[in-house]
């Protein structure tokens, strides 16, 4: 493929960015609706057992729609750079007041991430695992990177995977009289992986003892040990990544490309992702773990992120078909903001809404959806603030 990196001058919106960013934000807020609990009441139904199964995290290997949402949340923040360094070189900015802000803008996300963290805490929670501090350390690298051609991006890629699985492949597997309780790990936990897939299991992988030397530097109110999902640090590194394939795709979008030729790369890239990560799993050379964001697991997930990029540009921008996404570009404009209310103002607008309409307004549904009716009112309640900032042009931006 030939160099499509160079920055033209600003264009019309790509409207199915803000759509897949509106969708995205959409699956992290409809945790509300509570669908494991509603599955929980009906064992045998199918149907129920599926939605909750993409409502959660998959225990270890694997993938559900749940845990493509911080994929995709990263893959669109490189899908938005080319833009953004367009309009700011178009505004006469400095290339060095661009890299201060680039600067300013991953220590705000970094730092955001350890308030969203800290929250009901009584101390600093110093941990940089949430979404937003896990772009923001590499931020400053992938807005460097934008400033560079195609060939740079693959060997950035290249690197990047490549090195990430040796340091961890070269990690020593725990041996005979290994202290599983030590870091809160079983050896007979019915997720660990045998063989040379052993050297991503859980709590007992090289990012998980830097976590237990790093974040210990920290003040907290006792020693770090693990974290209980397994998410690490150091994933930063594999995020970045996935963001530097969501910037392929953002030049291609922002090229001069006609509309097919855009879809066709979007569609190849994504089947190359997913062979690519498929074959590295099936062989046992690394799972696909999301948790611990694996160099399979960025090429996997990356491959939907294409997919879907593919399937909304041809949908939203070729075919003009967009009146129906309405609702999603009012959450996808404002992704920020529906990311701090779905995780800061949950509880209370549950409590505002029994507060105003009764604490059994929901009992007339029954034990069983109950729950689920509740969700709704406080989604419809997150996606009706949107709509009037939406109306109003208020727009978080960091």
């Amino acid at each position: 493929m030939e160099d499509s990196t160079l920055l033209p001058t600003p264009q019309e919106r790509i409207g199915s960015i803000d759509v897949f960013r509106g969708l995205v934000m959409f699956l992290m807020m409809a945790e509300v609706l509570h669908l494991a609990q509603v599955a929980r009441d009906f064992p045998e139904c199918s149907l129920w057992q599926q939605l909750a199964f993409h409502q959660s995290h998959v225990p270890w290997v694997g993938c559900s729609l749940h845990d493509l949402i911080q994929p995709s949340f990263s893959f669109l923040v490189g899908v938005a750079l080319p833009f953004s360094i367009a309009s700011r070189i178009a505004k006469g900015q400095s290339s060095g007041g661009m890299f201060g802000h680039a600067v300013w803008r991953s220590l705000l996300l970094i730092l955001l991430g350890v308030f969203l963290r800290s929250v009901h805490r009584d101390q600093i929670n110093w941990t940089f695992e949430d979404t937003l501090s896990q772009i923001g350390l590499g931020y400053p690298l992938l807005f460097l990177l934008g400033f560079r051609p195609f060939r740079t991006h693959l060997i950035a890629l290249g690197v990047i995977l490549g090195g990430y699985w040796l340091a961890w492949a070269l990690y020593p597997l725990p041996g005979p009289d290994f202290d599983y309780a030590a870091v809160r790990a079983s050896a007979d936990w019915p997720h660990h992986a045998e063989g040379f897939a052993a050297h991503w299991n859980k709590h007992l992988n090289a990012g998980s003892a830097f976590d237990q030397w790093f974040l210990n530097l920290f003040p907290r109110p006792s020693i770090y040990v693990v974290n209980g999902g397994g998410y690490l640090t150091l994933s930063f590194i594999p995020t970045l990544a996935t963001m530097l394939l969501g910037l392929l795709a953002g030049n291609w979008l922002k090229s001069g490309l006609l509309p097919k030729q855009r879809l066709l790369r979007l569609l190849i890239a994504s089947a190359i992702c997913f062979a690519f990560g498929e074959l590295l799993h099936q062989l046992g050379i690394c799972p696909i773990v999301k948790r611990i964001w694996t160099p399979s697991w960025v090429l996997f997930s990356g491959g939907w992120c294409f997919l879907c990029m593919a399937v909304l540009y041809a949908i939203v921008d070729w075919a003009k078909f967009k009146k129906w996404a309405f609702p999603l570009i009012v959450i996808g404009m404002n992704s920020i903001a529906a990311y701090l209310i779905a995780h800061l103002i949950r509880d209370f607008t549950a409590n505002r809404i029994k507060v105003l309409f009764g604490q059994d307004c929901f009992a007339f549904y029954g034990e069983n959806y109950g729950p689920l009716c509740e969700g709704l009112a406080v989604l419809l309640v997150f996606w009706l603030i949107l709509f009037w900032m939406y109306r109003r042009k208020i727009f978080l931006r960091i």
